[in-house]
């Protein structure tokens, strides 16, 4: 259930690192209230529940050590990369439900995607979310300057090419959070977000388009449906470019999410060498 947010005030995070998930959510949230560590705490938080799983498994004779575990994590690449797993626990936090878009029972949506209040889009280890705020619709890729407009008919057909370039598609459910204190881009919780009019977006962009515009025309082929998005369709080489761009920060929450893992794998290890052994008796 989608209401006016913020007085109609656009929140939008500029690309920082790697950290498109982490951006994603807020601006589904419309506003700054996770960080990359708060994610890292889910992943590894849903990393130590998986290994216990698995060690109830070995300890039952279910599968053996070798079987499903790894010491890297599922949930959070050593590239930063989260598992949609992670964005649904972040935002469970907010009573919100995320529900794959080719499920059979979100057809309505499907069909008249206007019907909903936010999407989330994956491919190649970025996120972004497609927000509907104060009855309007926006892009906001973290890739983008500013929040990009959509009109209706544009959404539909957004989707239709986006899902036709292999993205993968969440509808977003829930009450969204309606308030969250603002500030100035200088007092602002993170260095990645700013509060913006939906006039100071559409200006935004319009400037950043005038002055890429021969670039992105060179770059990109394909026609547009009825207005410019720079970044359509992303490539691979792209994607990996701004996957490559990590700080010692994002490093630092990635490892802490990882830390417990060696240690379940020397537990699970104990495991299963005492099954072998009593194995070995039998």
């Amino acid at each position: 259930m989608e209401r006016t947010s913020n007085g109609g005030i656009l929140y939008h995070e500029v690309q920082e690192s790697n950290l498109c998930a982490v951006h994603c959510v807020n601006t589904v949230l419309q506003g700054p209230f996770f960080s990359e560590f708060d994610l890292a705490a889910v992943a590894a938080d849903l990393d130590g529940k998986e290994r216990q799983v698995m060690l109830e498994g070995v300890a039952t004779g279910g599968f053996s050590v070798g079987d499903f575990f790894s010491e890297e994590s599922h949930n959070v690449s050593l590239g930063g990369d989260f598992s949609i797993q992670v964005l649904q626990k972040a935002l469970e936090v907010w009573d919100l439900q995320v529900i794959p878009l080719n499920r059979p029972d979100a057809e309505p949506a499907q069909i008249d995607p206007e019907l909903e209040s936010a999407f989330i889009c994956h491919l190649h280890d970025h996120w972004f979310c497609i927000r509907k705020v104060n009855g309007e619709w926006y892009n906001f890729d973290s890739l983008l300057a500013a929040p990009q407009h959509l009109s209706k008919f544009y959404l539909s057909a957004f989707l239709d090419s986006l899902k036709g370039s292999g993205w993968s598609i969440f509808i977003v459910k829930g009450n969204f959070p309606q308030e969250c204190p603002m500030s100035s881009s200088s007092e602002a919780s993170n260095s990645f977000g700013q509060w913006l009019s939906p006039e100071d977006a559409e200006r935004i962009i319009k400037n950043t388009s005038s002055v890429q515009g021969s670039s992105v025309s060179n770059n990109r082929s394909n026609d547009n449906v009825d207005q410019q998005r720079p970044n359509q369709a992303l490539s691979l080489e792209e994607v990996r470019t701004f996957s490559e761009m990590e700080d010692d920060d994002l490093k630092a929450a990635i490892a802490a999410s990882l830390l417990d893992a060696s240690a379940a794998g020397a537990n699970l290890g104990a495991v299963g060498t005492s099954q072998k052994e009593t194995e070995k008796q039998k």
